[in-house]
């Protein structure tokens, strides 16, 4: 288990370094330019989410995500509590990632993000993040296992673009976020409801999903 928690701690620590480091460079480098930021943020995203797994996930699955652990919970291929060990971890873990790239930066260390990511519309858009991100799993892995990491790659560098919240779609990567006044930060208040439709979007997708893959016993 230790492995498994240094391997959940240090993929989400790379995810968060990533996510935060690559948002400040390219708001530094778009000049202005919103939707070149996004881009410059989006590709490193999805590029280290590949690397992350592929390294990872023969060590400890390569959750990084307590929307992840919490699908696999629900269809008992982790113990709750391991699954509480892992969530932990992963929190832990994507905090100090924020913080590595604060320092890289020469960014204040400790710095409460004040961007309002609220309303209908960025909740909807964390739920349909959120069911897919699970979707993409849970199907990859009945029919494609190998293909994980490419397919969460690719489905979140899109994801940050066919959604309105961006596609956070991990309560790790949400709380984390919230400790990072840049590009990718998010107001600690706006917290709690994008964690809450997430886990709830995991949920439902875990269910639907379990129906949908289920084999015909009469085929």
């Amino acid at each position: 288990m230790d492995r498994k928690l240094v391997a959940e701690w240090l993929g989400t620590f790379s995810l968060l370094a990533t996510v935060i480091g690559s948002g400040i460079m390219a708001d530094r480098l778009s000049g202005g330019n919103v939707a070149i930021a996004l881009l410059g943020n989006t590709i490193p995203t999805g590029a280290i989410l590949v690397v992350l797994i592929m390294v990872f996930g023969p060590i400890s699955g390569a959750h990084f995500n307590p929307a992840v652990t919490l699908s696999f919970a629900l269809r008992r291929e982790i113990s709750a509590g391991a699954a509480g060990l892992y969530v932990v971890a992963q929190v832990l873990g994507g905090i100090a990632g924020v913080l590595a790239a604060h320092v890289m930066f020469d960014h204040p260390v400790i710095d409460a993000s004040t961007t309002v990511r609220t309303g209908l519309g960025q909740w909807v858009g964390e739920f349909v993040a959120t069911f897919g991100l699970v979707g993409t799993i849970l199907a990859c892995l009945k029919a494609r296992p190998e293909a994980v990491p490419m397919a969460v790659g690719l489905y979140i560098t899109a994801a940050y673009w066919f959604t309105s919240s961006t596609s956070f779609a991990n309560p790790a990567v949400t709380i984390a976020r919230s400790f990072s006044d840049t590009f990718a930060g998010i107001s600690p208040g706006d917290v709690a409801v994008f964690v809450a439709v997430q886990l709830v979007a995991a949920v439902l997708a875990t269910g639907f999903f379990g129906w949908l893959l289920k084999e015909d016993r009469g085929a």
